[in-house]
């Protein structure tokens, strides 16, 4: 066994704090990279993650850079693309210090544990998470934005995951 393995059955992860909907929850991580690729604004500052409808809210302190109607559909259609690539969702326990060279850990809270849950979905996305994720983007379904609004620096997103057609 090499020193991380070893490492990684000598410490424990911090308990998640509910139960989560898989292919809800890997979503999320795909919608956040989208939305910082294509806005820069940050992964989601509040998520509210549920089996048949989500939201997550993004900073967006200057109006005029508020993605508007078309860009909004432009991301779904680009979430939806990620998705059909059918990438494989895996994760790697590693130390806070391994981490950081994949991701900003800023967002840690602070009882975070000195090891780290690193969700790789694919090559598009890396994540510090400690819930529950499908195996493949391929259990997923089809991404669909509900609705949006923007008050107070703040774009809200209120979307679901449906089966295929």
């Amino acid at each position: 066994m090499n020193d991380l393995n070893e490492q990684n059955h000598q410490n424990e992860l911090n308990a998640p704090k509910k139960d989560y909907c898989c292919p809800m929850h890997t979503t999320e991580h795909i919608l956040n990279q989208t939305m910082n690729r294509r806005f820069n604004c940050g992964r989601s500052f509040s998520a509210h993650i549920e089996a048949k409808k989500s939201k997550c809210d993004y900073r967006f302190a200057d109006p005029s850079k508020v993605p508007s109607a078309e860009d909004l559909a432009s991301i779904e259609a680009e979430v939806n693309e990620v998705i059909s690539r059918n990438l494989e969702v895996t994760s790697r326990i590693v130390t806070r210090e391994e981490a950081s060279k994949y991701t900003d850990l800023s967002r840690l809270p602070e009882d975070a544990s000195e090891m780290v849950k690193l969700v790789f979905v694919g090559d598009y996305d890396v994540c510090p998470c400690i819930g529950a994720h499908v195996a493949n983007t391929k259990e997923i379904g089809r991404f669909r934005i509900i609705s949006f609004d923007y008050k107070d620096g703040v774009l809200r997103l209120r979307w679901k995951v449906e089966a295929d057609k």
